[in-house]
């Protein structure tokens, strides 16, 4: 994730659109007011730095609450408390929170060395196993944990349409994801309540897969990767900022919220047609393809094919079953309020 703040409460359209049902229009409800109904007084949060992060921190700012950050490094102020995902964490340390809200994360982004491999799985793995164990052993225990995690679990998987109980697939990011989302067992045995939302592409203009598309686009140099016929699986920033006050305020009754929940649009698009938009609202051509080969090449073969190149069609069914309402539901809406 890059750096950048983001505020998730920009205009955008005055309808929403309710997850797994692409064609309802529905009136927009209240933003992001979980908090203080259910008196989520203090929140701890990991993994701000980049566009979610941002976004995120953003979103508290009309709250009557109190957030904590953990970073790396030496804390700053009352608001900062030091770590390192590497090591164990004292339950002191993250003691007496209603919500603990955990992104971080190595970037996957960059040449898979050995090195680099080792480095994304122990950031996730291992951050998220010695927080959570902490957690399980505060006698004030967090309501809630809200996890990052990724569709990147389901794998290279063509025109299938996924879903929350599909099973994981084959590669590096599948094998990443599912230790990453087993990793928060002692919080749930310790009756926190786990939310691991697998996060699709994300949509901001302050940093992120889009804001690194936008300069070869807006000099008329950009066009479809590899075939362009792999489905990309979408989100704009707002409604993961959206989602994640959801998963906390959905707590109780048949639609409560936990184990993995799906963090896309409910209308993902082919390759192609991603890149046919972004050039119309940027009034751009897109012809230039960027073939396989150059990718490989630039990447190495097992990060392209699976961060680049892997086709997964999400769809955020658990959203939809609690009545989660999209703010961008359409990818056109979505780059035309960040980029148009």
């Amino acid at each position: 994730m890059g750096d950048g703040a983001s505020s998730p409460m920009v205009s955008g359209p005055a309808t929403g659109t309710r997850a797994g049902a692409p064609s309802a229009t529905l009136r927009a409800g209240p933003r992001h007011t979980c908090f203080g109904r259910l008196g989520l007084e203090r929140v701890l949060v990991t993994g701000v730095s980049g566009p979610i992060g941002s976004a995120l921190l953003a979103s508290f700012e009309s709250q009557a609450t109190q957030v904590v950050r953990l970073v790396r490094g030496r804390a700053q102020n009352a608001a900062q408390v030091s770590w390192d995902p590497l090591a164990p964490v004292s339950p002191a340390t993250v003691e007496g929170f209603d919500a603990v809200i955990h992104l971080a994360g190595e970037s996957v982004v960059g040449r898979w060395t050995n090195a680099k491999k080792s480095a994304i799985r122990d950031s996730r793995v291992l951050g998220t196993r010695h927080l959570t164990e902490a957690l399980a052993q505060c006698a004030a225990k967090p309501r809630v944990l809200v996890c990052a995690s990724a569709i990147g679990f389901y794998g290279d998987r063509g025109d299938e349409v996924l879903g929350e109980k599909s099973p994981i697939g084959r590669g590096f990011l599948p094998e990443v994801c599912s230790e990453w989302e087993e990793a928060t067992q002692a919080a749930a045995e310790a009756g926190i309540r786990v939310v691991s939302i697998r996060i699709g592409l994300v949509l901001s203009a302050k940093g992120g897969a889009l804001a690194k598309m936008l300069t070869p686009f807006k000099l008329g140099l950009g066009g479809r990767i590899g075939s362009g016929r792999q489905w990309c699986s979408w989100i704009h920033v707002d409604d993961i900022v959206g989602g994640i006050h959801h998963a906390m305020g959905t707590e109780s009754g048949a639609s409560q919220l936990s184990g993995p929940v799906n963090l896309v649009a409910p209308n993902p698009v082919r390759n192609a047609d991603f890149t046919k938009v972004l050039a119309s609202v940027l009034r751009r051509p897109a012809i230039f393809p960027v073939p396989e080969f150059v990718l490989r090449v630039a990447f190495g073969k097992q990060a392209a094919e699976e961060l680049l190149l892997a086709s997964q069609r999400v769809e955020p069914g658990k959203l939809g079953a609690s009545g989660y309402m999209f703010r961008f539901g359409e990818l056109r809406a979505a780059l035309e309020n960040l980029v148009g």
